[in-house]
């Protein structure tokens, strides 16, 4: 591969983080599951990509959000926010809030259209990111800071891209039966060796993939044991004490039935290093994102099993038309060339099926509320 050098500094934080999970293999007899590899990968204290000091998103980072493209899909989701919480409570939750740019173009949102707030929590890993964000929202008293999940909470639960990088198991199909993908090392360097599964992973292979007995040799892919987890304790906030409100959940992936397609059969795991991306998780530990595609219909059912309504699944794209992005893109005059065709443009790439608009979903999940008819319409969850 022909990627950026990293500078020295980021080079010596991402040795120190190979030596930490070198220790822990050796530690663990020689191996540990992949998933476990990826959480340090991504949230060893200090070393982390997402817990470490580099930059991430926009143009001097790794790669490029939806919020970072146009402010009106912010004022999007702002818009499906209010509707919930005029049902629940006048409060946002957002995971993984990355520059504090959504958190803006929602708070500037609801302003202009008269929605008061009492609180927008944001529930981020990175203290680099969190620095990040308290210089954006400063001027936002609403906004705190929280590290976990509150016990209860009457609202809207924002996330943008944040199950897509939650780790994941990777299983092979050996033999006819699946193998665990273990991470050792090998002359020196990372490497994987097939190890046996437990019951719990058997359990979600079992759960999450359609005809699993039928997947030829060699199919590789993921089970998403954590982000099933974060559905249930999304079900467990939202249901304790009379609570109630819904998340909105926009990521790329696909339901199950389109997920285990005989041309994933390597997975879908990717890597993004400085807006390349490659297939290779063990390069430049702690310097790229690791993040694998989302099981929809995976994350339905555990929200549906805790308890929680899917009130909704359809395309990133159907979503922001019936949220009514068209109608925002219009505040601003065409005649207005200048200020109207980059807009455009930028709409353009978050509805097009040739960008964003069908590669990236939309899971809304709830309790105690309905969605804006628009967006109920547009529902596809049979799909899942």
């Amino acid at each position: 591969m022909s990627l950026p050098a990293p500078n020295s500094d980021a080079l010596a934080a991402s040795q120190a983080l190979q030596r930490l999970i070198a220790a822990e293999i050796a530690n663990q007899g020689g191996a540990i599951p992949f998933s476990r590899f990826m959480e340090l990968v991504l949230y060893a204290p200090n070393l982390g990509y997402y817990s470490g000091g580099a930059a991430k998103l926009g143009a001097e980072g790794d790669f490029t959000t939806a919020p970072e493209i146009s402010p009106l899909f912010g004022a999007t989701l702002a818009r499906a926010a209010a509707a919930i919480m005029a049902q629940s409570g006048p409060n946002i939750i957002e995971f993984g809030a990355g520059t504090g740019k959504l958190a803006r173009d929602v708070l500037q949102a609801l302003e202009r259209m008269g929605v008061a707030i009492e609180s927008y929590t944001i529930i981020e890993l990175s203290g680099e990111l969190r620095a990040r964000q308290q210089e954006a929202l400063k001027t936002f008293p609403q906004v705190r800071w929280l590290s976990g999940f509150p016990d209860t909470f009457q609202g809207a639960v924002l996330a943008n891209e944040v199950l897509d990088a939650m780790p994941v198991e990777l299983v092979v199909k050996e033999g006819g039966r699946w193998r665990r993908q273990m991470v050792t090392i090998e002359e020196g360097r990372f490497a994987f060796e097939a190890g046996e599964p437990d019951a719990a992973l058997l359990e979600g292979i079992a759960r999450q993939i359609p005809d699993a007995d039928q997947l030829q040799d060699g199919y590789l892919t993921e089970v998403h044991p954590v982000a099933c987890g974060f559905m249930g304790s999304l079900a467990a906030m939202f249901t304790a004490k009379g609570s109630r409100g819904a998340a909105i959940l926009v990521d790329y992936g696909f339901p199950a039935r389109e997920f285990y397609f005989d041309e994933r059969s390597g997975g879908t795991l990717m890597c993004h290093y400085r807006h390349h991306a490659h297939p290779d998780p063990f390069y430049m530990p702690g310097l790229q994102d690791i993040t694998a595609h989302v099981d929809f219909t995976a994350m339905a059912l555990a929200a549906q099993d805790a308890g929680l309504d899917v009130l909704a699944y359809m395309s990133q794209a159907a979503f922001l038309l019936a949220g009514g992005i068209g109608e925002l893109l219009l505040e601003t005059d065409p005649e207005d060339t200048l200020r109207y065709l980059p807009q455009s443009k930028a709409v353009q790439k978050l509805v097009s099926p040739a960008e964003m608009g069908e590669l990236f979903k939309v899971l809304v999940v709830g309790h105690g509320v309905e969605l804006e008819p628009a967006i109920a319409r547009a529902d596809r969850s049979h799909r899942l």
